[in-house]
């Protein structure tokens, strides 16, 4: 094949991946609407995977902070074979059913918490285990695979099936069925944060400003909601810390009382 040719089959095998989102719409809800109830009574959200699932929970739960402007460890991920598998491959860590049962003790893990597995396979053992661990614990689990009647999803309190379909190189499991992974953790912590009152409208007024592009968006933000100059918006959000909640909470009080 040439690479024009792989790359529309690429394309054209990507469909698959929507499809089963939308199959799957109802138990996504459900899922976002339970790390929207641990967020709100102070519980984490516990990502749990191996390989690219891993690394796509890491990603999920590193984007939080800057995103929403939560604490650091109210969204978790923990990866088989720890935190240098998400840049390097440790294929056989994924095998290890004690590692993450002893993760999570780490953790402290609570009622209070939500727990999620993420695993292709739906067999992940590191996964599997975790899940179970967490259910005998009074904590409420998701399992996210690609398999259907994989072990993962019959050990959950919620099944995610993800009807992807075989890869395009027989196994690659990076590809569709890390795609669908990716978008359903989007959905999930997305809406969870938004059921939490983290958004205003569609947008983030809790976005840390850590760097001048994001000062730039919290003035733009505090000027969507507010009839002032983004120079008065700058000013504004200066002297709150680059806060839009307490910048947007002076400007009410600084409001003429009708």
């Amino acid at each position: 094949m040439s690479a024009r040719e792989i790359v529309r089959l690429m394309n054209e095998e990507e469909q698959a991946v929507m499809r089963a989102l939308a199959a799957a719409e109802g138990a996504i809800a459900e899922a976002a609407e339970q790390a929207a109830a641990a967020f709100q009574r102070g519980g984490r959200i516990i990502y749990v995977g191996a390989g690219t699932s891993g690394r796509v929970a890491t990603a999920d739960a590193a984007e939080m902070p800057p995103t929403f402007g939560v604490d650091g460890n109210r969204f978790v991920a923990l990866i088989a074979g720890g935190t240098a598998a998400g840049g390097t491959a440790i294929e056989d860590a994924e095998d290890n059913v004690h590692a993450s049962i002893t993760a999570l003790n780490d953790l402290k893990l609570d009622r209070n918490d939500v727990l999620i597995g993420i695993a292709a396979s739906g067999s992940t053992p590191f996964v599997v285990s975790a899940v179970r661990h967490a259910r005998q614990k009074g904590v409420w689990t998701c399992g996210i695979a690609n398999n259907r009647n994989a072990p993962l999803l019959e050990s959950a309190d919620l099944a995610i099936f993800l009807d992807t379909g075989p890869e395009i190189l027989t196994g690659s499991t990076r590809l569709k069925a890390g795609t669908s992974q990716k978008l359903v953790l989007n959905r999930i912590s997305t809406a969870a944060m938004v059921l939490s009152g983290k958004v205003v409208e569609n947008l983030m007024i809790d976005v840390k400003a850590k760097n001048a592009k994001l000062k730039d968006r919290c003035a733009r933000i505090v000027c969507d909601l507010a009839p002032i100059t983004r120079d008065e918006a700058w000013d504004l959000l200066e002297s709150n810390g680059w806060s839009i909640r307490k910048a947007l909470d002076a400007l009410r009080a600084a409001a003429p009382s009708s």
